[in-house]
């Protein structure tokens, strides 16, 4: 599989380790805004910045060549590389987080969020923890939390920091060389329930990112990590 790595920090470092050990090659490295050539891969694993990643996946889909999306920050443009991929007849995956043990999380989140619907006695609120060189708060991991949470309940939206009525407040700290934690809690005046996810590295996201680059190959449409993981 040839791939291009658009975005070549230290995920886009830590992807091209384990795409190469796994016999992949490594065809296109971007990690500045630049003019480039993409027409030579056969699919784009985009890992950039907030600022550049809808620019990078616009120039992947528009060339037809299947794209994997984890920056985060830049979803008012989604409903718009969603058309561009479609109107190419390509494919797009776009995950938060597309670590194994997280997207599990996801459905353990949705599961007890259903669970508590009927019990307003719980207050819920998420608190994430990732290292000082992410650019986002709250992270899109959180957010898709939120999101997962507000679809089994009453809630209205989410709030950084102290939250008002009906929304579900997200706290978000950023300490050195934290790959990426997620807690959910929901906490009443007799008891406190949670639910916790910690990465201990890169690995997990970056195994993931090229998981779902080798599933995306030969298919047309929109996809998410749900079906890389859990469609048989």
């Amino acid at each position: 599989m040839k791939i291009a790595l658009l975005g070549y920090g230290k995920m886009g470092k830590t992807i091209e380790r384990i795409a190469l050990e796994r016999g992949h090659e490594i065809v296109l490295k971007i990690d500045a805004p630049q003019d480039y050539d993409i027409t030579q891969a056969e699919v784009a694993i985009e890992f950039s910045t907030p600022q550049s990643a809808f620019a990078n996946i616009s120039k992947a889909l528009t060339a037809g060549v299947p794209t994997v999306a984890g920056t985060t920050g830049w979803l008012d443009k989604y409903s718009e590389a969603e058309a561009l991929c479609k109107a190419h007849n390509t494919a797009f995956l776009y995950a938060s987080n597309f670590s194994i043990g997280v997207n599990i999380f996801f459905e353990l989140n949705k599961t007890l969020a259903q669970l508590m619907h009927n019990h307003p006695e719980y207050s819920v609120s998420i608190e994430e923890i990732h290292h000082t060189q992410k650019l986002d708060a709250p992270s899109g991991t959180a957010i898709t939390l939120a999101e997962e949470i507000m679809a089994c309940s009453d809630k209205t939206g989410w709030e950084l920091g102290e939250a008002t009525e009906g929304k579900i407040p997200i706290t978000a700290k950023r300490i050195d060389n934290v790959p990426g934690t997620h807690i959910i809690t929901y906490k009443s005046a007799v008891d406190t329930l949670e639910i916790k996810h910690t990465a201990h590295s890169r690995e997990g996201f970056a195994l993931g990112a090229v998981l779902a680059a080798e599933w995306i190959i030969g298919k047309k449409g929109v996809f998410s990590m749900k079906e890389v993981l859990f469609s048989k």
